[in-house]
């Protein structure tokens, strides 16, 4: 055989596909996630990083859907699950509205897609972590329950409790992802508290207010000016700008617990994570202040509010860390099959 034939065909060997059997495709029909995670085992970096990708979909999706809502496109899309009666999508004669509501209903595939991803890497780590893929699924279900609601939102001609309902789905979206997001960083043992009961309720305050401050924030756009499109839509019937002054009182008391929480932190020598995430979430809560003022005495312009909604998230996942970094969870140690025979023969 001459040696160029010799070498091709051992390309062609190295390039078949290999065969997969009946019994692999019914497998893989039966039990996706099983089949992949029997046939691939990700490294630790990227179970984090396909959690981190949900959690900053999750993110995105509250400033694409601000965008909606700011440029006046929330009955872009007058119909759903379709665009129009007639069509899927967006036609070209419903202009940059129709535009702007399409791409929104899109970017939730790209979410969708994300959390699936987190879903796959967390089934196929191994050990296998039923908690870390629990917290994966929870978000496919809020994401699904969450894109029924976005339809009822433009069924019912932007109803603002609607509208304000979609948002709250949202921030619970954020906090499961960021609950992913931390589990996927530590183990599995025990959680041990850094800090001692009294500095817990602080922060459990904290969390609290928060929440608060979120639901507010809901009733402040219900009311106000930026309906979501420029027909007329029905508003909450309160006058906006007393609750905007209700929400900034709720804003310092965030702001007060959080500086508290600082001090007693220091006063107690509690370790630095709990200490950087309080500080993180103080200079946010300031930048958030700024922000929040400059928009109530500018007349709410458009790119303002929707840096405000993009700050909301931000600071609900820097308060979600501040609760998180309290305890630790350190790594269980379990044999998985096979790895102690591979490393008794890497020894050898």
């Amino acid at each position: 055989m001459a040696p160029r034939e010799s070498v091709h065909k051992r390309r062609l060997t190295m390039d078949r596909v290999p065969n997969v059997t009946r019994a692999d495709a019914a497998a893989a029909v039966r039990n996706p996630l099983a089949f992949i995670a029997e046939r691939w085992t990700p490294a630790p970096r990227t179970v984090q990083r396909a959690a981190l990708s949900a959690l900053v979909m999750s993110v995105v999706i509250v400033v694409t859907g601000g965008a909606v809502r700011l440029t006046g496109s929330g009955l872009g899309c007058p119909t759903w699950p379709k665009c129009t009666a007639d069509s899927l999508t967006a036609t070209s004669a419903m202009g940059f509205h129709g535009a702007i509501e399409f791409g929104n209903r899109m970017l939730t595939y790209v979410l969708c897609a994300a959390v699936g991803w987190a879903i796959i890497a967390a089934r196929s780590e191994k050990p296998y972590r039923r908690s870390l893929t629990r917290l994966g699924w929870t978000q496919f279900w809020i994401v699904m329950s969450n894109a029924v609601l976005g339809g009822i939102v433009v069924l019912v001609g932007l109803n603002p409790y609607t509208v304000a309902a979609h948002f709250v789905a949202t921030s619970a979206l954020i906090a499961v992802a960021v609950v992913m997001w931390q589990r996927a960083r530590e183990g599995d043992g025990e959680p041990r508290p850094l800090v001692g009961k009294a500095v817990q309720q602080l922060v459990w305050f904290l969390v609290a207010a928060s929440v608060l401050l979120i639901l507010v924030g809901t009733v402040v756009t219900g009311a106000g000016p930026h309906a979501g499109d420029s027909s007329e839509v029905e508003r909450m019937p309160v006058d906006w700008e007393t609750v905007a002054k209700v929400h900034a009182v709720l804003a310092w008391i965030v702001v007060t617990l959080t500086f508290a929480l600082w001090f007693v932190l220091k006063a107690v020598d509690a370790p630095r994570g709990p200490l950087s995430r309080t500080r993180d979430l103080f200079l946010i809560l300031l930048a958030q202040g700024v922000l929040g003022y400059v928009q109530y005495f500018t007349n709410l312009p458009e790119v303002l509010v929707g840096l405000h909604m993009l700050g909301s998230a931000v600071m609900w996942i820097a308060v979600m860390r501040v609760l998180l970094s309290l305890r630790e969870r350190p790594y269980v140690t379990v044999d998985v099959p096979g790895q102690a025979a591979e490393a008794t023969l890497t020894k050898a």
